[in-house]
Order: structure tokens, then C-alpha cells, then sequence
């Protein structure tokens, strides 16, 4: 069966529009969305020596053909950009500084690396959702970053978290829930570090806007350090859609 929110109503097929001078325009609703990587990379020197290299890698949509996709493209292309002038902005001073103390130390010269890249999870029933995510290598110390995108490509908007649960549920309590038994069972068979406040962070530092959807359940994780040590990465959970009250059916096909 396709996979779609039980009482999101999605339009027919077709759909149509007319603009101020009454030419009526109809195109097809995506059903989901190909993509094809867009890429760029960008360095930085201080005195004619690299310092900063920065790869990012968004997804395009392929053919940008309709106003869906081309909403999703500009989306992605913007966050590419903000990407890399955040690059610019906070890291290249950093790594200028550190390239500065390593001649004036005679140390090896760093040469410090930022990547930006993406994986779709699910692509179906006119849902689309991926995660991306940034990597900083400065120096040993690395640092990642994740956010969530979950796309109705009907409406051309990102789907909010509650929308996934029946209306009224606690959604946000048994999310947690579901997080802190998971916690415990792998704390149970030796597999994972926490830090020891962990359930006071996993409620505090809890984020609606960090989930998306896989082809066996809803996957929402917490920032790298707020509930783990480094060594754990960016700390992920899955609610299976089969009796855990989430409102997606599961749909035959498989996130690409």
C-alpha cells in the first residue's frame, strides 16, 4: 500500500491553477521526487598555503520541471550556500589560527576539512525525506551535525512531526519514552555509552524538527554530546510504524 498520513488529503493527480489573466495551467503531483547530486567545494589559502577545504554534496531535483521541485531545488542550493559561508565565517579563522601556531611551532601544517552531504530515506506515496549532514575535521577533533527533512510533495512544504500521530496523542512523551527504553536496553547489553545526566538532556535537549522517515519506522535523533559522548556520533531511534500509534502506513518500496 502506498505510503501515506491517514487523514492528509492529498490532491487528485492533476492539479491546476489559474493566474491574473485566466489562462488555467495543469501539471501532475509527484508521487516522489529523483535527485541527483549537486556538488561544490571551495578553498581557502593563508599565504599561498591550504588551510580549508570544504565539499558539499545537496540534493537536485532532476528535471526541475514542476513548482515543487523547483522549490525543493532553491531550498537545497541555499543551504549549500549557507554551508559554505559558514565555512568562511567560523571555521576559516580557526584554521588560520591553527595553521599561524603550527609554523611559528614547527609543527606539520594542518589542513582542516568541512563536508556537507545528504541520504534520501524515504521516497514514496508523495512523501519524500532525507537527513543531512556536515562533518568538521579540525585537527583529531570531528564534529558532526544532523537535521531532518521530511517533504509533502503535494503541497510542496515540509510535514511537521505531530502530523505523523493522531491528533491529541502525547507524541512527544512516548517519543521519549521509546528513546529512554532503548537507552536502557543497550546500556543492559553493553552496547553504546551515555553520558550519566542523559535523561534529564534527551527531555531537554529534545527537537521536534530532528526526524525523518525510513522504510521501517519514524527516525529521530539528538545533537552529537547532548545525550552520548563523541565516540556515539549523532544518537538515532526508530519507531516502528506497525503498533507504535505512528499514522504513516509503510509502503512497500525502500528509501534511495
Amino acid at each position: 500500500m502506498p505510503a501515506r498520513l491517514r487523514g492528509h488529503s492529498f490532491p487528485r493527480r492533476r492539479i491546476g491553477w489559474r493566474n491574473q489573466k485566466g489562462a488555467v495551467f495543469v501539471e501532475e503531483r509527484l508521487t516522489e521526487l529523483r535527485t541527483e547530486p549537486f556538488r561544490a567545494e571551495k578553498e581557502w589559502t593563508v599565504e599561498g598555503v591550504p588551510v580549508l577545504r570544504a565539499e558539499a554534496q545537496v540534493p537536485q531535483p532532476e528535471p526541475a520541471a514542476d513548482r515543487v521541485s523547483r522549490r525543493i531545488k532553491r531550498f537545497y542550493r541555499l543551504q549549500c550556500r549557507a554551508f559554505l559561508r559558514y565555512c568562511e565565517r567560523c571555521l576559516l579563522p580557526q584554521a588560520a589560527e591553527e595553521y599561524r601556531s603550527a609554523l611559528a611551532a614547527s609543527r606539520p601544517l594542518p589542513l582542516f576539512r568541512a563536508e556537507l552531504e545528504y541520504r534520501v530515506t524515504y521516497n514514496q506515496g508523495g512523501l519524500w525525506s532525507l537527513y543531512t549532514q556536515t562533518r568538521e575535521t579540525l585537527g583529531r577533533t570531528t564534529v558532526l551535525a544532523r537535521r531532518g527533512d521530511t517533504w509533502d510533495l503535494a503541497a510542496g512544504y515540509p510535514v511537521a512531526l505531530k502530523d505523523f500521530f493522531p491528533a491529541g496523542a502525547a507524541w512527544k512523551k512516548r517519543l521519549l519514552a521509546h528513546a529512554a527504553e532503548e537507552i536502557r536496553r543497550r546500556e543492559r547489553a553493553g552496547a553504546g555509552r551515555w553520558r550519566e545526566d542523559w535523561r534529564r538532556e534527551l527531555r531537554r535537549r529534545f527537537n521536534p524538527q530532528s526526524f525523518y522517515l525510513t522504510a521501517e519506522g519514524l527516525a529521530y535523533f539528538w545533537p552529537m554530546y547532548a545525550i552520548a559522548p563523541a565516540s556515539e556520533g549523532v544518537p538515532v531511534f526508530l519507531l516502528p510504524y506497525d503498533g507504535a500509534g505512528v499514522t504513516l502506513k509503510r509502503g512497500e518500496g525502500q528509501g534511495s
